[in-house]
């Protein structure tokens, strides 16, 4: 089976870089794909594109509906949804990201730590698994694939 996966959330470990492996390494026909997780990029993009801002606001919302255009249309392409929340920040990004897929109806993988359980309840209920590692989300990849 081929599946595309969206990898939304946290942006600071290789965690991406981890499924990417252990998927290459059990052969599963897997596209990945994700939000641009080049910070300032994805920061910058719409001064870059549109015009310097003076005003932060503006700034971050013109970067936002950029990267949107991106967001939306990858979520609505996946077959499913992984997002990852992080410890070191609060992602309300990947609270959003998870809160679209669920709404378009697209099958959602979470992971995060244990100690994060009672904040992200609410996306925990609508995930189809609640996983704590990279390892566990290639572990259901390669169980759907090839099952």
């Amino acid at each position: 089976m081929k599946l595309t996966v969206y990898l939304s959330g946290e942006i600071h470990t290789d965690w991406r870089d981890e499924i990417a492996r252990g998927l290459a390494e059990k052969d599963l026909q897997v596209t990945l794909t994700s939000p641009n997780t080049d910070h300032a990029s994805s920061d910058d993009c719409g001064d870059e594109i549109l015009g310097t801002e003076t005003l932060p606001f503006w700034k971050d919302h013109k970067a936002a509906k950029i990267n949107a255009l991106r967001t939306r249309k990858l979520i609505s392409d996946a077959d499913i949804v992984v997002v990852r929340f992080g410890e070191k920040y609060k992602q309300w990004n990947a609270a959003f990201d998870a809160g679209y897929a669920a709404a378009l109806g697209k099958s959602l993988i979470v992971q995060h730590d244990p100690e994060l359980t009672h904040p992200l309840k609410e996306v925990d209920a609508a995930a189809m698994a609640v996983c704590e590692t990279p390892q566990q989300i290639v572990e259901i990849l390669n169980y759907i694939s090839r099952n």
